[in-house]
């Protein structure tokens, strides 16, 4: 059975021309701390990835520091232990939303004491009046603040106003940390446009291999304190022998998303195949609620609940139809919790819980598609009988 794999925000499957890129790689030899012929060779490998994935946000090639993930990157940026220009100038709270990945949720580096959730609207999107009242409150005198933001939200697809984040930002002499995670590839960004402090990023949600990230700075002298440190690796930044094929997958990976993102149709295609899905849904069940629609979204995501249907049950059903989606919320012990992001933006638990969402990426196409469709409509039909017999039983 041909399965449909619609899950790619959790992670996207490995682009042909990037495992070629880690296969040759492997083929050789070298550490990239060495400075032998072979260590040297490595270490320009670094580096051109390096480029890439400068390239890919408009940074800085010197200001990306290659990480294990997103979540370590995050944790690297999220210190109140920051410098510019090369002096002491510490942040003393971390201002971030509500729907937040777990790693920017858990507060990094910052104590309990020192970390503030902001609220969001019922369309997925920060409450920005609300972050402007607790940054006009923050104790300047304490230290700076720092404000972190996910530019895409993993679960509904919405898009954060970042300009008008960065605004406020800028006013309060905050530092702006971007999770950019589901926003790479998706959405243009440029770090001097954004007007962000720094960005975090993961290779295999564009197709690259897992297990390498990346913390992109925005100035050359603004860094934070070191998360892992011994060696002199990513200029002192992250101490580690840089895992050399990894890195090369990535920058692969930059560089195929930034060429599809030039394109006339750029997203675009991604785009229709979610509007098509949502159309098709809607005809099955017009009591559907689509989490965010009433935000700008990026084209690859829809998070959606079925009134009366199970998410839990619903994802196992979906998986032995041969389609792969997420629930979109946490797993624990094998069972589907009410997701977060939801609850945050004033959905009961009952409706949060129901939550399936549907992700695409750079090999979906129409066929997968009807394959999820297909199989809710066979999902709704089996629930309508066991409805049916169950108001049969009650009369």
């Amino acid at each position: 059975m041909q399965r449909a794999y619609l899950d790619h925000n959790a992670t996207s499957p490995l682009r042909p021309e990037v495992k070629a890129a880690i296969l040759d790689v492997w083929d050789g030899v070298g550490n990239a701390s060495s400075v032998h012929k072979e260590g040297r060779d490595a270490r320009a490998l670094v580096e051109q990835a390096r480029g890439k994935v400068a390239d890919l946000v408009g940074g800085a090639v010197r200001q990306v520091i290659f990480t294990s993930g997103a979540s370590e990157a995050n944790m690297l940026a999220l210190t109140p232990n920051m410098k510019v220009e090369y002096q002491p100038d510490p942040a003393s709270c971390l201002y971030m939303s509500a729907i937040e990945h777990p790693s920017v949720l858990s507060g990094g580096r910052f104590g309990v004491e020192a970390r503030c959730e902001i609220r969001v609207l019922r369309n997925g999107q920060i409450d920005l009046s609300a972050l402007r009242v607790r940054l006009e409150a923050h104790d300047r005198l304490k230290g700076r603040p720092m404000v972190a933001v996910m530019a895409v939200n993993s679960e509904t697809g919405v898009i954060q106003p970042i300009e008008e984040i960065a605004v406020l930002a800028a006013e309060f002499d905050a530092y702006f940390h971007l999770d950019a995670v589901q926003a790479a590839g998706r959405i243009p960004l440029d770090m001097t446009a954004l007007g962000c402090t720094s960005l975090s990023l993961s290779a295999h949600k564009l197709g690259g291999p897992q297990g390498v990230g990346a913390l992109v700075m925005a100035h050359e002298g603004t860094e934070p304190e070191p998360l892992i440190t011994g060696g002199p690796q990513e200029n002192r930044l992250r101490a580690g022998t840089e895992n050399v094929a990894g890195i090369v997958g990535f920058g692969v990976a930059c560089q195929s998303v930034a060429k599809e993102l030039e394109r006339p149709d750029g997203f675009a295609r991604l785009t229709g195949l979610r509007d098509r899905f949502e159309e098709g849904l809607r005809a099955l069940a017009p009591d559907v609620v689509i989490f965010g629609q009433d935000a700008p979204r990026v084209g690859n995501t829809c998070q959606f609940a079925i009134p009366g249907m199970k998410g839990e049950t619903s994802l196992i059903r979906l998986d032995l139809s041969g389609v792969a989606v997420s629930s979109g919320s946490a797993c624990s012990s094998g069972k589907v919790s009410a997701s977060h992001v939801l609850l945050a933006m004033g959905y009961e638990s009952k409706l949060a819980g129901s939550a399936i969402r549907m992700s695409l990426g750079w090999n979906s196409k129409e066929p997968e598609i009807n394959a999820l469709i297909e199989a809710l409509e066979q999902i709704c039909v089996k629930n309508s009988k066991n409805n049916s017999r169950g108001i049969e039983k009650a009369l």
